[in-house]
């Protein structure tokens, strides 16, 4: 795994250059972390003001698509995203178990992809009860409840009561739901009885859209699946610090927000 190269370097610049010229090009971004600062208070979550405008240019320039592409259910990335049924920015949701396409989009006009219940494990309702109970006397420590499974939020909590918590939930799950997949992230645990990938997400993206480049920008563990996924033609992007699979990285969403926005302006020159 080589250094990723610091923004505003020749060598990323060149890279950018590379993935502007290309003739329909996928921007896929995580949002939390990415687009915005993180929050002690996910719901409160809203994108840089810089991040909305350059997503909205990159949105409006030819042969390019903006997906969001998080571990949020659908639901609430559509919330913080401000996103409402005329948006232009496709989203996937619950790591790519999830999708909503714009309309009038190649890939289909109508609304959002429902969620399956016929997936749904008949000890989901047992597990969920279970994981609760064993945080609920830890403070800053809780769980939310998602479409495929559950995430353990540990941001508020002390080491001591982080280190109960995830031990507690490891626990609870080898023994009850061990087929579940396990992610980590910043200050979060998570588990889900689906197994899509952000690298999933954004392979079928690229497929639906017949994108002939990616570039992929996340700050997390989670993003790593999708960074790594990406070809030589690609673009990664890392955001903050961290061991990465990106080609470039930046040091914060106010910094990535001004790589979109050249990004923005040079593809639109470039199809000038």
């Amino acid at each position: 795994m080589s250094a990723a190269a610091p923004a505003g370097s020749p060598e990323a610049r060149a890279l950018l250059a590379r993935v502007a010229a290309t003739p329909h090009l996928l921007v896929a971004l995580d949002f939390d972390g990415t687009l915005s600062y993180l929050s002690d208070e996910p719901m409160s979550v809203r994108a840089l003001p810089e991040s909305a405008e350059a997503v909205r240019s990159l949105a409006a320039a030819p042969g390019t698509d903006v997906a969001f592409v998080s571990g949020r259910t659908l639901h609430d990335l559509r919330v913080i995203a401000e996103h409402d049924d005329d948006s232009p920015f496709h989203l996937a949701g619950s790591h790519g178990a999830e999708f909503w396409h714009p309309r009038g989009s190649s890939v289909r006009d109508d609304a959002s992809v429902s969620p399956v219940d016929e997936d749904r494990p008949d000890v989901a309702d047992e597990v969920l009860a279970a994981v609760e109970a064993a945080v609920e006397t830890l403070d800053g420590a809780w769980i939310e409840r998602k479409e495929f499974g559950f995430g353990l939020h540990t941001r508020l909590a002390n080491a001591a009561d982080t280190d109960r918590a995830t031990s507690a939930v490891d626990t609870i799950v080898a023994e009850r739901a061990p087929a579940w997949r396990r992610r980590t992230g910043r200050d979060i645990l998570e588990f889900a009885w689906r197994h899509e990938g952000k690298d999933a997400a954004v392979a079928a993206l690229r497929e639906q859209l017949a994108a002939t480049a990616v570039l992929f920008a996340g700050d997390d563990v989670t993003d790593e699946d999708a960074l790594r996924s990406l070809r030589d033609t690609d673009l990664g992007i890392k955001v903050g610090a961290g061991e990465t699979a990106a080609a470039v990285r930046v040091e914060s969403p106010a910094e990535l927000a001004q790589v979109l926005s050249q990004l923005a302006r040079m593809r639109s020159a470039a199809q000038e």
